[in-house]
């Protein structure tokens, strides 16, 4: 049984390289991790040339994060996806299976794909990835997950603040200022929902970030599908915009433009473009804070428990406040 304070103390390469070969899977030797803090991500060599090649990459769970029925709904959205050709690593199956267990440490086998990291200055990249995108909520829309949650205002937002208040990571002297701020931040956005009214929710990637797609001369493919929930659509595209209003703007409407070649978007969704990313800002800190029994986190967040770490977040939320007040990007501009 893994030590929740410590969850992967026991994570050896041994015991790694072993998990893999059990399997029917011979490995070299060659263990290389990869750039992961939730689970443990690693590209192992193997003994022979295979129909992946000669590397796959083995993602350990974090235990206790998700349930198991809650992990292979993950795995069968991708393989749904790729089933219908749309660009995404999907676990692969040994004996029927695409979860697999070792030691208490549950695992899954992915094929290693290679790319860069997008060019999202570019307008033929954002309308590749759109396209891509609009894929993925077409197939996405047919069924919510059963098992895996949503994203709402109370688990990522009201659970973050309740947790880091409650467990003293705030200097006694910034605590009154985030509480309030935090407060209103919760306020405008219930606000922002409350505008865009009943949007429909599509199972997402859920962490759509320019690092989880990667980019090679035949277009794009989207990785890491830990994070994927029921949503709002705009969940999924938020992320790709950045910079100052009218160059978001300007992303949007080609993101866009690609996207809607498969789905139709609900201008209303837009409402919640800064109530979501203020979410995802408040759950962040609650997510290191959360983790920080892990020795990993503490050495890769050193000023996590620093003043001006919470200083900067409560002048990004006082930020977020307003922007929140602002109307919205808007819709149908067209690509120009």
């Amino acid at each position: 049984m893994t030590n929740t304070l410590t969850p992967y103390s026991e994570l050896s390469p041994d015991l790694i390289l072993s998990a893999i070969d059990q399997l029917g899977v011979r490995t070299s030797g060659h263990l290389l991790a990869l750039n992961s803090y939730e689970n443990r991500v690693y590209q192992i060599g193997l003994e022979d040339e295979t129909p992946w090649g000669k590397f796959i990459v083995a993602k350990f769970y974090r235990p206790h994060r998700w349930s198991e029925a809650q992990i292979l709904e993950e795995h069968q959205f991708c393989q749904e996806l790729a089933e219908y050709e749309a660009p995404v690593v999907s676990p692969l199956s040994f004996s029927g299976n695409t979860l697999h267990s070792e030691h208490g440490f549950r695992f899954a086998i992915f094929p290693r794909r290679g790319g860069r990291y997008p060019e999202l200055d570019q307008r033929e990249t954002r309308e590749w990835i759109g396209r891509f995108m609009g894929r993925i909520h077409a197939i996405g829309q047919k069924q919510p997950f059963s098992a895996r949650p949503q994203i709402d205002i109370d688990s990522f937002g009201h659970q973050s603040v309740e947790f880091v208040l409650q467990n003293q990571f705030i200097p006694a002297d910034l605590m009154s200022a985030y509480q309030t701020v935090s407060a209103q931040a919760l306020d405008s956005i219930r606000a922002c929902f409350e505008r865009a009214g009943q949007v429909a929710t599509v199972r997402l990637h859920g962490d759509c970030h320019a690092s989880n797609i990667l980019w090679t001369d035949a277009g794009p493919h989207f990785v890491d599908f830990d994070d994927a929930r029921n949503g709002p659509a705009i969940q999924d595209l938020w992320m790709l915009l950045s910079g100052e209003r009218h160059e978001q703007q300007a992303q949007l409407n080609d993101i866009l433009y690609g996207y809607e070649d498969f789905i139709d978007f609900n201008p209303s969704e837009l409402h919640l473009l800064e109530a979501l990313r203020t979410l995802r800002l408040l759950h962040y800190s609650a997510w290191i804070a959360r983790r920080w029994n892990d020795p990993a986190f503490p050495a890769a967040f050193p000023w996590f428990n620093s003043p001006i770490y919470w200083q900067n977040r409560i002048l990004e939320l006082r930020e977020q406040i307003a922007l929140m007040s602002e109307p919205p990007l808007r819709h149908g501009m067209g690509n120009c």
